[in-house]
């Protein structure tokens, strides 16, 4: 009690051990992770997202969709049988920044691609109430409006510089693979899908005159989730270790 008493009445003492103790703890974390090749395993089917999915991301970003809906499933049994598996850091490796969320207005969306057609992502977009009528999700309909997507060569260009494997081939394609993927049967949707396996594909909107924001924000929700084959993971082994140390 003595010792302690000296420590807590000496503040220039105490700072000190407080740094030493955040010198020590901090280097047990990080010098290890130096000792391996990566701290995120490789999953087979995580590609880069395409021009279109990219801009529908930044879309939601600036919407600020995030706020509402999460994009992380936790190893818990609840969210496993409510929103599929549970979220791999893998999933997130070309993603900058992450968008994991950490409050739920709405449902997590991290496995969204594919559970809803692109007529009912349109019309709820549209007029959320109309197919959810309790749903308090403001409306989308003013992203029915044509998509600037002039000069995105230098954002591709800029997530290429931070890791995301863009070629050039990839970024001199950009426009090509843009109306490609929104309308397929103007552009070529198999070169797009050789460049981004399993690229969803449009009319997202029923609009098969012009590309709209709209587009874009369906392409990147449509997704979501579906790169990765789950069919070789097996959840039930996490939980169940989760639930013996309980």
């Amino acid at each position: 009690m003595l010792n302690h008493g000296i420590i807590e009445r000496s503040t220039p003492l105490m700072l000190l051990l407080i740094l030493l103790s955040l010198i020590v703890g901090g280097s047990v974390q990080i010098i290890p992770l130096f000792k391996v090749e990566s701290t995120i395993e490789p999953v087979s089917g995580v590609r880069p997202f395409t021009p279109l999915e990219q801009i529908g991301r930044n879309i939601y970003m600036r919407e600020g969709c995030y706020n509402c809906h999460s994009q992380q499933v936790r190893p818990f049994r609840d969210e496993v049988d409510r929103y599929g598996h549970y979220s791999l850091a893998a999933e997130g490796v070309y993603e900058y920044p992450f968008l994991w969320g950490s409050k739920r207005t709405g449902p997590d969306l991290a496995r969204v691609g594919g559970k809803y057609s692109n007529e009912w992502h349109a019309a709820h977009l549209r007029d959320p109430q109309s197919v959810l009528p309790a749903s308090i999700m403001p409306a989308y309909a003013f992203l029915e409006r044509p998509l600037d997507y002039g000069g995105f060569e230098a954002h591709m260009e800029t997530l290429r510089f931070v890791g995301v494997p863009y070629t050039d081939e990839g970024i001199a394609a950009m426009e090509d693979d843009i109306i490609a993927q929104a309308l397929p049967e103007v552009g070529d949707s198999g070169a797009l899908r050789d460049r981004y396996a399993g690229a969803p594909l449009g009319p997202f909107t029923g609009n098969d005159e012009e590309i709209t924001e709209m587009d874009a924000l369906i392409a990147y929700l449509q997704v979501l989730g579906t790169m990765v084959d789950f069919s070789t993971f097996d959840p039930e082994t996490m939980l169940q270790g989760q639930e013996i140390g309980r």
